[in-house]
């Protein structure tokens, strides 16, 4: 493990996370719809060389491969049964390509469903999900526990209480996907961005922001930043943006923003009070090389 804190390290200077893990996956022969993180132990090479090339594109933050590792979403692969193997293994392979230079991020994703009452899980059930997931990466070397994608805020409070329940001292990460609804910023489930980063904050997220997003564009992500960081007041924001707004082509999702568009929002993030920024759907080492040199030409301290 990386022997600074995050936290620590963070009050010193603005960091650079990585990018999307899922399409550098499908790049390297991942089947549609097949299960990612079977890879970390069945392909460890192809996992950690995504990894250490967002390592060498200057991304300190590295996220594991386990996006879907909750019992509720391996379900759907009939691989519930090995959550702790595969999220441990998520963890060993993004921790040896990382290096002790870098921070390992435990990714916890969606569980795929909806609390009660609108669904049929419980907040109890959930949070037992959580905690055997994190639990694993945390074993397996994790820094930090990163719960990201988030739509219902109560579902990010259930990831938080299940992060610090497996250690009270551990970061937690919550970023939320939002949309533009009626001009506003919200979040599928109708939360503003106001309210998600207060909520996930007094639930005890030590760093919160956003990563997704529907249709948003480069200059939405900057306009959302800004109302992020007036809402999070000193808590650290992070900010992983979409490789600019889709587009379908022959029946392909396509994201076209070039390494210079993607430098210059990352310089906009900073200067709009982000103290993380990385990538989300469409982007890659080579994007995130741009926007690491972009970050780290900035003199400033966070």
């Amino acid at each position: 493990m990386n022997k600074t804190p995050l936290l620590e390290e963070l009050s010193r200077r603005p960091l650079v996370c990585d990018g999307a893990m899922g399409t550098q996956l499908m790049a390297r022969g991942l089947a549609s719809g097949a299960c990612g993180m079977t890879w970390n132990l069945d392909r460890p090479g192809d996992v950690g060389g995504i990894h250490l090339a967002y390592r060498n594109a200057g991304c300190d933050l590295i996220t594991t491969n386990s996006f879907g590792g909750t019992r509720f979403a391996l379900a759907l692969h009939g691989l519930e049964a090995r959550v702790t193997e595969l999220n441990r293994a998520a963890a060993r392979v993004a921790r040896a390509a990382g290096g002790d230079n870098s921070w390992v991020l435990g990714d916890v994703g969606p569980f795929g469903d909806f609390l009660e009452p609108v669904g049929d899980v419980t907040a109890d059930e959930l949070r037992a999900a959580f905690q055997a997931q994190i639990a694993a990466l945390l074993e397996g070397g994790a820094d930090a526990i990163l719960v990201e994608t988030m739509s219902d805020p109560a579902e990010a409070i259930v990831g938080v209480e299940a992060a610090k329940a497996c250690n009270p001292k551990i970061p937690v990460i919550v970023t939320y996907s939002f949309q533009k609804t009626g001009g506003e910023f919200r979040t599928m489930m109708g939360t503003s961005a106001a309210d998600a980063m207060r909520r996930a904050i007094a639930a005890g997220a030590d760093i919160v922001g956003t990563n997704c997003g529907t249709d948003l564009s480069l200059d939405d992500y900057v306009k959302l930043a800004g109302q992020l960081v007036a809402a999070a007041g000193k808590t650290p924001v992070i900010v992983q943006p979409n490789a600019g707004s889709p587009h379908m082509e022959n029946g392909e999702t396509i994201y076209k923003a070039t390494p210079e568009e993607m430098a210059a929002t990352a310089t906009r993030l900073l200067a709009a009070g982000v103290c993380i920024i990385g990538g989300c759907c469409g982007t890659t080492p080579a994007l995130l090389a741009a926007m690491s040199r972009a970050v780290k030409n900035i003199k400033t301290p966070v």
